[in-house]
């Protein structure tokens, strides 16, 4: 098994960053100064995968959004720090409510203010389009840039190493 497997096989949460991971970082403001966001189905999907075979996701974004406030629910996620500038306080919160260990975590970020928690936890995971700095250090790199299904590929990722992707597989064609 790879460094990289191994370190997929551990992971028990997922921590993403929003903006340039879950969307492609553009920010988006009506005229009367409303944002907007625009998140990839199949990344949504992914998450949902994932929750389904018992690893919890969670969020940690420096913005807050009330638009990434319903997709959260939309999706299930229960742990939410938004308005987080310094990330690795709200990190360690999260480490303290969920009980985990860091090498059972895996983050995906995109910039620098990520680097601090994707130096600590046990899968450090950047979309394509990353800071060439969170790039150099990141254990896992996507394909895609973030927002077009980064989050998704990482979350087959955990899943196939993990053994849960020949059920999921079957499920969806109807085999089981």
């Amino acid at each position: 098994m790879t460094d990289c497997s191994e370190r997929c096989a551990r992971i028990r949460l997922l921590v993403l960053d929003v903006d340039g991971v879950l969307t492609d970082g553009r920010l988006l403001f009506d005229a009367e100064g409303r944002e907007s966001k625009s998140f990839h189905v199949r990344d949504g999907h992914g998450i949902r995968l994932l929750q389904d075979c018992g690893i919890e996701v969670a969020l940690i974004t420096a913005r807050y959004s009330q638009a990434l406030a319903h997709r959260a629910r939309d999706l299930g996620i229960q742990r939410v720090y938004q308005g987080s500038v310094d990330k690795i306080v709200a990190y360690t919160e999260l480490l303290f409510a969920t009980q985990r260990r860091e090498e059972e975590v895996a983050y995906m970020g995109d910039d620098l203010i990520d680097l601090g928690i994707l130096g600590r936890v046990g899968l450090a995971a950047a979309p394509a389009d990353a800071h060439p700095e969170v790039l150099a250090r990141a254990h896992w790199i996507a394909q895609r840039p973030g927002g077009m299904g980064a989050v998704r590929e990482l979350s087959e990722e955990i899943l196939r190493v993990q053994g849960h992707w020949g059920g999921i597989m079957a499920r969806a064609l109807g085999q089981v």
